[in-house]
């Protein structure tokens, strides 16, 4: 969009640039930059405009940006392009994903390399490696209280060795996703190294303030994240003598996006990262960028147009790198870090799709589907060219933020639900197998979330101990169906290291003084590659599993339907242990997917009548997709497993 105002400042910054950036091959930026420059100028203005050095610290920007794409290797610009004509390609069927820790793993990014084809073994395509930059020993709150943005942890690496891994990765076909703690830095960052020494530049870069009076203000309205070990928003700072932003740790200070240094700061780090090979940056706690006196100081509107500045700025120098938000907030609140008021991602392509892992597990607790039928319709429709990241368990807790409305409408009290579940996962109920840790208990409130590894939470390490088979089948076909369910419901599933191998909780976090009060290290464990090795032995829980997965995750990728389009129908069944869904295909001739999941520990029965109503299982018999059955639907009912899926195509 052409608009005087903005293009006439676009003139003079570029009029300024060219006299440092003769020679240069800047064609494909300079039409970026200038199909996007009005939003980048309007969503800029919009936070800075009020400032007297506004146009400078424009002019600023667009050299970082410019500066960023000369640095850009030719091959990332030559997939820019490729992923600039084929732009919905993240949204196929075929890509999975998988996270891990860097050093839990396999010790190093060069052990990294080794282990690729264990990930391709499983049908990998996707790898998020865990934050790896430097951070202090012991306050590093898992990576992300981040010391250095542009250097490695070296225990992981040189940036040598993350080269050599992309390269290997790019041969492969594999996506890479990197982190950028976007909210805050450890501080012992060299801008709070600089902040304490008294430098008002860099003070600037935090909210920073002489006494408690103003963060007092901030406190009556702002919740407390971890309430168990870190209380309180504040952290009084004695060599600096003043109060500082903490909203995670003490050890964590919070950036001032008020200052447009910060953001041209962290698109740099963005930028860079991205430069050097990621394909997907992590954003990481997006909802928290804007402080605001009287709010929670999450989701507001202020954050979203950082992050829209931030994909524009990206658009700009790097147009194929993918944004995830990471915002563990209620459905309302995290469609909108897609964007708002569009139909195109603007923000964010991709989300944690937090609601639906929570709610599966609700389900598997209650044997029950009601819950997860209502909170799903919950969840408004994404936008087109977003999609959502949907999982299982992943490095941090199982929150409960479910609609309160919506558990009434399941018949339950919300308190004495949530009760129950932690009840439930920690094996304080009497008939739970489940040997998860409560994490972020509010003494206060009495809230609390859960940790603890896929495993040990369906109940294998309790069968495991008490040698139970029936009870070891059990819990095998609760992960199993869990994973049927995320990679059938649209989005990118994700994968969490350990999983696909039946990885148990691993306490030895208690002899370290850095972890023992994190119990999330419950479920962070050093990957046991003999047990790994057992899932070539067939007959091993390691097999029955990682062969389940490995199986489920070929055949999704040859099922057009399964690509993510919002083509997806939730379908009301009578049976309240059912959950029921359809996927289509609305590009090709592929027939339709009826995805059907059993939560209960007994064959349950569907009605085929009801649904034939709705256009399925008009014809029988059908083929269920994953076993290759041919399935009798000639009766007015089927019958479906205990803890049993179908995919039947239709």
């Amino acid at each position: 969009m052409y608009e005087q105002v903005s293009h006439s400042l676009l003139n003079d910054i570029l009029i300024e640039l060219e006299r440092d950036i003769k020679d240069k091959n800047l064609q494909h930026f300079y039409i970026r930059l200038g199909a996007n420059f009005y939003a980048i100028y309007s969503l800029f203005h919009q936070l800075y405009g009020h400032r007297p050095d506004f146009r400078q610290q424009m002019q600023r920007l667009v050299t970082r940006l410019t500066c960023a794409y000369i640095k850009r290797p030719q091959q990332l610009r030559k997939l820019d392009l490729a992923r600039e004509k084929d732009h919905n390609w993240f949204l196929s069927q075929k890509w999975v994903g998988y996270a891990l820790y860097c050093k839990e793993f396999s010790g190093d990014l060069r052990g990294l390399q080794k282990h690729l084809s264990y990930l391709q073994d499983l049908g990998i395509n996707m790898l998020h490696v865990m934050p790896i930059l430097d951070c202090p020993k012991g306050k590093s709150d898992g990576g992300y209280a981040v010391r250095d943005f542009r250097k490695l942890n070296p225990e992981v690496g040189t940036l040598e060795d993350l080269e050599d891994l992309v390269r290997n990765m790019k041969k492969r076909g594999m996506l890479l996703a990197l982190d950028v703690v976007v909210n805050h830095t450890s501080n012992e960052h060299e801008w709070a190294a600089k902040a304490r020494a008294g430098e008002q530049t860099y003070q600037d870069y935090y909210h920073v303030f002489d006494d408690r009076e103003t963060p007092d203000l901030y406190e009556e309205t702002m919740p407390e994240v971890f309430p168990e070990t870190s209380p309180g928003n504040f952290t009084w700072d004695a060599s600096m003598g003043k109060w500082v932003m903490t909203v995670f740790n003490d050890f964590q200070w919070d950036l001032n996006y008020k200052n447009p240094a910060v953001f041209i700061e962290m698109v740099d780090i963005i930028l860079f990262w991205a430069n050097r090979g990621a394909d997907i940056i992590r954003l990481d706690a997006v909802a928290f960028l804007w402080k605001k006196i009287g709010s929670t100081c999450q989701n507001e509107r202020e954050a979203h147009l950082i992050l829209q500045l931030m994909k524009d700025c990206c658009q700009v120098t790097a147009p194929g790198v993918l944004f995830i938000a990471e915002a563990i907030v209620a459905p309302v609140e995290v469609i909108k870090y897609f964007g708002e008021d569009a139909i195109n991602a603007k923000e964010c392509e991709i989300a944690y799709n937090a609601t639906l892992m929570a709610l599966l597990w609700e389900a598997v607790a209650t044997k029950k589907a009601t819950l997860l039928n209502l909170g799903i319709r919950s969840i408004p429709d994404k936008l087109e060219r977003a999609t959502w990241l949907n999982y299982v368990r992943c490095h941090d807790d199982i929150g409960l933020g479910f609609d309160d409305n919506d558990i009434r409408l399941a018949g339950y009290d919300p308190r004495l639900h949530r009760n129950f579940l932690v009840d439930y996962y920690t094996g304080e109920h009497k008939l739970s197998p489940s040997h998860g840790l409560a994490f972020g208990i509010n003494k206060k409130t009495g809230d609390a979330r859960i940790a603890g590894s896929l495993a040990s939470l369906a109940g294998l390490e309790t069968a495991l101990a008490d040698n139970d088979q029936a009870a070891i089948e059990t819990s095998i076909d609760t992960i199993v169906l869990l994973h049927s369910m995320i990679l059938a419901f649209g989005g990118i599933p994700l994968l969490y290291y350990g999983d696909a191998i039946g990885t148990l909780n691993d306490r030895s976090y208690l002899q370290d003084e850095h972890k023992q009060n994190d119990s999330r290290w419950v479920h962070r464990p050093q990957l046991n590659w003999e047990k790994a090795a057992r899932r070539n032995v067939h007959g091993t829980v390691e097999n029955r599993i990682f062969s389940a997965l490995k199986k489920m995750i070929a055949v999704r990728k040859e099922i057009c339907a399964f690509a993510d389009h919002n083509n997806r129908e939730l379908l009301e069944v009578d049976n309240p242990h059912l959950f029921v869904f359809s996927r289509f295909d609305n590009i090709s001739t592929c027939s339709r997917v009826l995805v059907i999941g059993n939560f209960d520990h007994a064959p349950q029965l569907l009605d085929c009548e009801s649904l034939r109503k709705k256009g399925f299982l008009q014809h029988g018999p059908v083929k269920d997709l994953y076993s290759g059955d041919s399935i009798n639907i000639e009766n007015r009912q089927l019958e479906i497993p205990a803890l049993g899926f179908y995919w039947l195509q239709t």
